[in-house]
């Protein structure tokens, strides 16, 4: 069985500037960076490569850690039929993408997304005893897919206990959401009204025909049927990880850390956003991540920019140089760290900590130090199996924090015209409520501005 797909995103900064020396890597307690100062000449001996045999020793670091098992997927699956059986819901329904991954082990990858909708449809059913004495909630897990699709949908490999996933097919005249609404069970309390949850990130159109021809349906047979987008209580079983996903997204970072340093040790004065670009791409690969990629800006002005686009500009001696990656292993995302003041520490340790607060204590530090208005965007974010996720590590968000959380670290200054930093690491919560950093294992945040 296929591993999840996980997205892992890398925020890197490197640094040296003759007129700020290092004082904008002081500011910036939070995340990895590097100076190219004179402590570090010899990175600029290597040539450029796009080789990635000259970074196979990195294959190995990961090559032991195992994709998410199948009893894994049914445990997410029983609990998700147990919380649907608990909200009076008769299903949660997902089109391809992190959420289906999460439940079914396919997403995008596996199924692109059309104009026709192929669905995962997990609803509790009674796996008790017949006389109706005692009920046991199990998942019943179903895939609605376009009739003459069936083979290709049976290939993907969807976890269900005992193996049993049903396949329900719609014709091409057919209406697929009217479909999938016959085959649901009701509701567990057949007096109140039916309710399906559905992913947060569904397309429109899927919800509006899930509307039409739930209204259709109440027509013909009453009680109503509402369709409602998943409630916290769903959307928290993807943000507090497992100790398998830990250890992915640990993986996931120390590899991605450890082709950062490769690479940074072959940067030269003179090389391009471009060659630097694909340098990063090749190390991403050979550590076994997969789909990696950078955006890769030099130059004070362009790395001034957040999201800015390259220009392909050749690096200076003087330059700050910004890559913001991602790749995938079994599909996870990565970052690194420097030393975080103790008021950061403070927040991060307390598991059940609000969202806002962590964001504060970082932004608070920024303003102390003369440069608030320049700390343009959120904090953080959440990270697995999607880029951004939640919970969001913003002011207003009142979410809080709970074990086994993962986030991304990633304060900025951004003068326009003078210079741009971000430092990114990404942490998770572990079981003791304590804040410990993804990268650990390699080492954890760079001690000095020039090492990595």
């Amino acid at each position: 069985m296929s591993g999840p797909m996980w997205t892992l995103r890398l925020l890197i900064t490197k640094a040296r500037n003759s007129q700020f020396g290092l004082i904008p890597c002081i500011l910036f307690v939070i995340g990895l960076t590097w100076v190219l100062s004179d402590r570090g000449r010899s990175i600029w001996m290597f040539p450029s490569q796009a080789n990635s045999s000259q970074y196979a020793h990195l294959a190995s670091h990961c090559a032991n850690i195992p994709p998410i098992s199948s009893s894994e997927f049914h445990a997410r699956q029983t609990e998700l039929a147990n919380t649907l059986f608990t909200l009076n819901a008769s299903a949660y329904i997902a089109e391809p993408g992190a959420n289906t991954q999460f439940f079914g082990n396919f997403s995008k990858t596996q199924w692109s997304l059309s104009e026709r909708p192929l669905l995962l449809v997990i609803s509790p059913e009674n796996s008790g005893s017949n006389d109706g004495t005692s009920f046991k909630v199990r998942p019943r897990v179903t895939i609605l897919t376009p009739k003459f699709e069936t083979t290709r949908a049976k290939l993907l490999s969807v976890p269900a206990i005992d193996g049993q996933v049903h396949y329900i097919e719609w014709a091409e005249e057919a209406d697929p959401y009217a479909v999938v609404l016959a085959n649901l069970s009701p509701s567990p309390d057949a007096s109140k009204p039916r309710i399906i949850f559905v992913d947060n990130g569904i397309r429109k159109f899927i919800v509006d025909g899930l509307l039409r021809s739930s209204e259709q349906l109440r027509k013909m047979s009453p009680p109503p049927m509402n369709v409602l987008s998943a409630p916290s209580d769903i959307t928290q079983m993807r943000e507090r990880k497992s100790k398998a996903e830990i250890k992915i997204l640990k993986c996931a970072n120390e590899a991605t850390l450890l082709a950062i340093r490769d690479v940074h040790k072959k940067l030269y004065p003179g090389i391009r956003e471009s060659q630097a670009r694909n340098m990063m791409a090749s190390a991403l690969g050979a550590a076994g991540l997969k789909d990696g990629g950078c955006l890769t800006l030099f130059g004070v002005k362009n790395a001034a920019l957040p999201h800015g686009s390259g220009t392909d500009r050749a690096l200076a001696s003087t330059d700050f140089a910004l890559f913001d990656c991602t790749a995938s292993l079994h599909g996870v995302m990565a970052l690194a760290p420097d030393d975080l003041p103790p008021e950061h520490l403070k927040v991060w340790r307390l598991d059940g900590a609000l969202a806002c607060q962590v964001d504060a204590a970082a932004r608070n530090f920024v303003e102390e130090m003369g440069y608030g208005e320049y700390f343009t965007h959120r904090l953080g974010h959440g990270v697995g199996l999607e880029v951004h996720e939640e919970p969001y590590l913003r002011g207003g968000n009142d979410d809080t924090i709970h074990i086994r959380n993962t986030f991304s670290d990633e304060p900025g200054i951004y003068i326009e015209g003078k210079v741009g930093v971000r430092l990114e690491d990404c942490f998770y919560i572990n079981d003791n409520g304590v804040g410990e950093y993804l990268t650990e294992g390699v080492g954890g945040q760079s001690t000095e501005p020039w090492r990595p």
